[in-house]
C-alpha cells in the first residue's frame, strides 16, 4: 500500500467551547480536489490520533486519544473533548502514518460564575474569487478568545459568463454552481486550503452559524428562492448541510435536511450568546418559527448575563432606502417576528449581524424614528471578509434611518471586548483584498451605554 500523502492540508479547528470542553476538528485530504476521491482518501474508515495540551509545546499533554475518520463524512473528524479546566488555554494537533498536522490554540469557557472579561470577533461573508482573506490574517493574529462566523462562509456560486472588472481575483475550482454533495466538499476543500483561514481557525475557537450561500441565494425554509421544486431543493439543502457540518467543528450533525443551528453557548455571568437560524424555519411571514422564537424569548427573558447578545445572520434593525423596496430577506420583511422578540428583550441587547457586506452600527429603538424613544438595545452589523457590497448612498440611509450611527463599505471584521460594565465593538478594516498583505486600521469604535450607542474614536 503507498505511503499516505500528507493529510492536513485543510487544516485545523476548533469550536463550541463549553466550561470544561470544546469540539476539535480536521479532515484527511492529502489530495482535497481529487476529482473522484473525495479528498483523494481511500474508501474505508481510518483511525487519527489527537493530543491536547496545556502547552504548544506538548510538554504537559492532558489528553489524548483516537478517533475515527470515515468516508461517509469525507474523513472528517470531530473530536469531542470533556473534563477541561474552565477559562483555560489548550492546544491540540493531529496524527496519523507519521504526518502531524499544524498546532490548533483552542480555550474553554468560563464557570458559570465567573465575571472575567471576553475578547471576540466576528466576521461574515467571504467569498473566495472576490479577493484575499487577509482580514482574518489579521484577526488570528488578535488570538480573541473566541470566533463567531455570521454566515457565508461560502458562495455557492459558479463563475459568471461576463464578470465585472476587479471582481474575480482568484480562481474556483470549477465554473459551476454547487448543487451536489462532491460540488459543495470542492468547494469547502477550495475555500480551506487558504493560509489565512487556516490561521484564524488555528488561532482560537469557533462558533459558526450558515446563512443562505452555504446552500443556496436567498433561500427560505422549504423554498430555494427561485421558484423550483422544494422536494428538489430539500435534497441540495441535505447535500450542502452535510458538506458544512464536515468542514466545521460541530457538536451536531445533520439529519437529512435539517441541522439544529440554534443553540445558547453562555460565557460566565459577562454573556450570553444566543445563536439564531434565520434561514430554515421561515415560512410566510413568520422569521425563526413558533419554536425557535419561543426558545429564543424564554432565553432572552430568563438570562442573568449581562449582555444578552443575539448572534444571527441577517439585518436586524429597520433599514429605509431612498429608492428601494424594504428588504424581505432581512427582519424589516418580518416586523411582527421582531416585534415579539424585541418585547422579550432585557435590558443588555446586543445583536451581532452579518449578510450585507457593509458594517453598520444601529441603536435599536421602541419607534425606529425618534431618537427620544425607548432605548432597547444595540445592533453592530459586521462588514464582509471579501464579498463585494452594493452600490449604496452612504448619506441617504443615515439621514433616512437617525437610528444609524455608522455605515462603512470596507472589508474586515469587528473586535469586540465585553465586561460586567462595558460593551465595546471595534470595527477593523483592511486597505485592500484584491492581493494579500492589506494593512489593518480600526474606522470606528462604540461603547454601549445605558442600552445605546456611544462613538469612542471620535
Amino acid at each position: 500500500m503507498a505511503k499516505m500523502g500528507y493529510p492536513f492540508t485543510l487544516g485545523v479547528a476548533s469550536g463550541e467551547p463549553l466550561s470544561d470542553g470544546v469540539i476539535l476538528w480536521t479532515r484527511l485530504a492529502p489530495d482535497p480536489l481529487h476529482p473522484t476521491q473525495p479528498g483523494g482518501m481511500p474508501n474505508r474508515a481510518m483511525t487519527v490520533r489527537w493530543e491536547l495540551a496545556e502547552d504548544e509545546a506538548f510538554t504537559k499533554v492532558v489528553q489524548s486519544g483516537t478517533a475515527p475518520a470515515q468516508p461517509d463524512w469525507a474523513h472528517s473528524v470531530h473530536v469531542r473533548v470533556a473534563g477541561l479546566r474552565p477559562a483555560a488555554d489548550y492546544f491540540y494537533r493531529f496524527s496519523i502514518e507519521g504526518h502531524v498536522s499544524r498546532v490548533g490554540r483552542t480555550r474553554t469557557a468560563p464557570g458559570p460564575d465567573s465575571t472575567a472579561p471576553i475578547r471576540f470577533c466576528f466576521v461574515s461573508c467571504q467569498r473566495y474569487e472576490h479577493g484575499h482573506f487577509t482580514a482574518l490574517r489579521h484577526l488570528a493574529a488578535e488570538r480573541p478568545d473566541l470566533v463567531l462566523h455570521l454566515g457565508d462562509y461560502i458562495y455557492e456560486y459558479g463563475k459568471p459568463k461576463n464578470p465585472k472588472p476587479g471582481r474575480y481575483v482568484r480562481p474556483l475550482e470549477s465554473t459551476a454552481e454547487c448543487t451536489t454533495l462532491g460540488a459543495y466538499r470542492d468547494r469547502y476543500a477550495r475555500y480551506k486550503m487558504d493560509p489565512d483561514l487556516q490561521a484564524a481557525h488555528a488561532a482560537a475557537p469557533w462558533v459558526a452559524i450558515p446563512d443562505d450561500h452555504e446552500v443556496r441565494d436567498n433561500w427560505a425554509g422549504a423554498l430555494p428562492g427561485d421558484g423550483g421544486s422544494p422536494a428538489a431543493f430539500l435534497k441540495r439543502r441535505a447535500a450542502a448541510f452535510k458538506a458544512y457540518y464536515e468542514h466545521q467543528p460541530l457538536r451536531v450533525h445533520p439529519s437529512g435536511s435539517a441541522l439544529q443551528n440554534y443553540r445558547w453557548r453562555p460565557w460566565g455571568r459577562v454573556a450570553d450568546f444566543l445563536l439564531a437560524d434565520t434561514r430554515q424555519y421561515r415560512e410566510g411571514r413568520d422569521m425563526l418559527g413558533a419554536e425557535q422564537e419561543k426558545w429564543l424569548k424564554d432565553r432572552l427573558h430568563g438570562s442573568a448575563a449581562r449582555w444578552k447578545v443575539l448572534a444571527q445572520a441577517v439585518f436586524f434593525s429597520q433599514r429605509r432606502f431612498p429608492l428601494e423596496p424594504v428588504s424581505a430577506d432581512a427582519w424589516d420583511g418580518y416586523p411582527d417576528s421582531r416585534a415579539r422578540v424585541l418585547a422579550a428583550a432585557p435590558d443588555g441587547l446586543v445583536v451581532l449581524s452579518g449578510d450585507v457586506h457593509s458594517a453598520y452600527a444601529c441603536d435599536v429603538r421602541a419607534d425606529w424614528a425618534d431618537p427620544a424613544s425607548r432605548a432597547l438595545g444595540v445592533e453592530f452589523v459586521g462588514p464582509s471578509v471579501t464579498s463585494a457590497p452594493g452600490i449604496t448612498d452612504a448619506s441617504a440611509i443615515l439621514e433616512l434611518n437617525p437610528h444609524i450611527a455608522f455605515f462603512d463599505s470596507r472589508h474586515g471584521y469587528v473586535s469586540c471586548v465585553a465586561d460586567m460594565e462595558n460593551f465595546r465593538a471595534d470595527y477593523r478594516a483592511v486597505a485592500f483584498v484584491d492581493r494579500p498583505g492589506a494593512p489593518l486600521t480600526t474606522i470606528a469604535g462604540f461603547e454601549v451605554k445605558e442600552n445605546r450607542l456611544h462613538r469612542t474614536d471620535v
